[in-house]
């Protein structure tokens, strides 16, 4: 899609209602409510983080969304794709503030770049023991992308009319953090499976944006 039609069309998104969980859940791993249950005492002190759901426009004008691939390492999320973000930090004013510094610091997008529209519907992630704050902005520049080499593997750019195509949502044997192998759903995007919170986050998103478009 043109980057001004979107512009267009994503204008009006604060004034539909957020359909949360009844999108969240379309892609919800099948142990999540047991996790939930695991984690009831957890959950009252779960740390807070806020993540960016960022489009911009290509060099063609066509409208793209940004993901990361996390590097490897011992840790519940080594080797996922999710959106640029991370942990609220006590210097944050909020947690859009913390999703916009912590998406420049991973992926170099300028921080005068970037405009928030709206805050969406938050996910738990019990592995972690985070609520996860996703917001979705713009930046009308096309991004030159410097990717945070400690934490990121690759910056994933996904076309929105690839992002928005149904025959990409995809069921998945994945390896979860308990060591146990279990088949969930997913998108499929340029190639990476994409699951769990940031799958149940990207849900969402992709609602939202069909009921603008």
């Amino acid at each position: 899609m043109n980057f001004d039609d979107f512009l267009i069309a994503i204008s009006k998104i604060k004034n539909i209602p957020l359909p949360a969980q009844a999108s969240q859940f379309k892609m919800v791993p099948p142990f999540r409510q047991e996790l939930l249950k695991q984690q009831e005492d957890a959950i009252k002190t779960a740390k807070r983080a806020g993540v960016l759901a960022l489009f911009y426009p290509d060099v063609n004008q066509e409208t793209y969304l940004v993901l990361i691939l996390r590097k490897t390492y011992k840790g519940v999320h080594s080797a996922q794709v999710g959106f640029p973000g991370g942990k609220l930090e006590a210097y944050d004013t909020s947690l859009e503030a913390a999703a916009i510094r912590e998406t420049f610091e991973e992926v170099g997008v300028p921080i005068k770049d970037m405009e928030v529209l709206r805050a969406l519907s938050e996910v738990y992630i019990p592995p972690s023991n985070f609520y996860v704050h996703p917001f979705i902005g713009i930046s009308k520049q096309t991004p030159q992308f410097i990717k945070q080499d400690e934490e990121v593997e690759a910056v994933i750019e996904v076309a929105l009319n690839h992002f928005l195509d149904d025959a990409n949502i995809i069921s998945e044997k994945v390896n979860t953090s308990y060591s146990v192998e279990v088949e969930v759903p997913a998108f499929e995007l340029n190639n990476y499976v994409v699951w769990g919170a940031t799958a149940m986050m990207l849900s969402e998103i992709k609602d939202v944006l069909k009921q603008l478009m």
